[in-house]
Formats: structure tokens, sequence, C-alpha cells
């Protein structure tokens, strides 16, 4: 969600755009990283779903930030505070589980929802890869958080996706890659793709083209 921010800056606040562009996609459960927030209850309520989101970095005197980024976003730009957030429509969220990737260089979190189908969901943001010294950080990361969204899971039929960071993450035990775009990826378990991914047209929202695939039970 690029803090709620477009590319090129539109130096005006975008909840409606960036709700607009969700609401016109069809989809069961969205998977966001750097989200406003304040955005995913309201995003919640404009799009008839479920919401759980965990605080990420950058959210000290998130009064104050919010009473900037809600005008301009572009004046603190990632500054403005962040999270990520599960959205989820048509079934009921059983159990919202959360963990800790990193605490430097900046907080960084995975977090996971339960649904009343037996289905579990886990969404992650990990650490950025600036160079070949913080790739292996990075990779650790996207690898704890594969095996801890697979023991939430118990054996349940799970998705695994955001932004890794990484154009390629690499093999992960227990999961199958089916989905992705440049550094964000979606693995599932105990699950088939319904079709080839997608890359639905975000205009100039976001500095991340959206991922879309379509699972079913085998």
């Amino acid at each position: 969600m690029f803090h709620g921010r477009s590319v090129p800056p539109s130096g005006r606040g975008l909840l409606n755009e960036f709700t607009a562009r969700l609401g016109g996609w069809a989809w069961d459960v969205a998977l966001l990283q750097e989200v406003p927030p304040w955005w995913p209850p309201l995003l919640a309520e404009a799009l008839g779903a479920e919401q759980r989101l965990v605080l990420t970095s950058r959210n000290w005197l998130i009064g104050i930030r919010q009473a900037i980024s809600v005008r301009n976003p572009d004046v603190l730009k990632a500054n403005g505070g962040g999270c990520d957030a599960i959205l989820v429509r048509g079934a009921a969220i059983r159990e919202h589980r959360t963990e800790r990737l990193a605490v430097l260089p900046e907080r960084r979190m995975m977090h996971g929802v339960g649904l009343d189908s037996g289905l579990w969901v886990v969404n992650l943001h990990a650490s950025t890869r600036k160079g070949s010294k913080t790739a292996p950080r990075t990779r650790a990361e996207v690898r704890h958080a594969a095996g801890t969204g697979l023991a939430w899971a118990g054996g349940a039929p799970l998705v695994l996706g955001g932004d890794f960071n990484l154009p390629d993450p690499g093999e992960l035990p227990g999961l199958r890659r089916v989905a992705g775009h440049w550094i964000d990826h979606v693995y599932v378990s105990r699950l088939e793709p319904a079709g080839r991914g997608e890359v639905p047209d975000r205009g100039t929202l976001s500095d991340h083209a959206p991922v879309a695939v379509q699972l079913a039970v085998p």
C-alpha cells in the first residue's frame, strides 16, 4: 500500500482511491503491507470485510503522524506509520496470531488468521534487501515465517503471502509457490491454483503491483 501513496506523488490522501481499487477486484482474502495503521478498520467497513492488523515500524507519536499523513502522505512518506493487514470476506476469523521477524534495522512482523473453514492465511513483510550482505537475513526471516505459518496451520491448508523482499525466495519446505511478481509472492500448502496468477492494474497507486491467484482445495 506504500503508506497510502502513489507514484508519482499525489500530494493528498488516497484512502478513497485505494478503497475503490480494492473494491473493483474479486477477492475473498487480501494481504496488505505498508498500510497506514488507521486504514484497516475503514477499508474493512467499506468493503464488507473483517480485518486484523499488526503494527510494524515508525508508529511512535502516531496521532501526530496521522494528522499530517491524512492530509498529505508524501510529507512523511514511510514515517507516516505502518502496519500489515489481512482483510477477509465471506468467512469468519476465529483466531489471529502474530510473530516478530526482526527488530533491526526496523521492526518486521508476520501475522496470520485461522478461518472457520479451517484455512490459515499468513501475511508477512520481510526486511528490505539492500545488497548481498543483507540477503541472508531476509532469507532467514522468510524461512522463519514459512515454518511458523506451517506450525500455526497444524496440517490445515495454508496460504503464505506478502512482500518477501526477495525476487527469488527459493524453495520453502512444505510449501509451493503458486504466484508472484517481483518481490511479492504467494506460497501454499494443501491447496492448488485454480488458474494462473494475475497482476491486476493498480493505476498509479502504490509502488508494487498487486498479485492475485485463485486457489482450491484439491
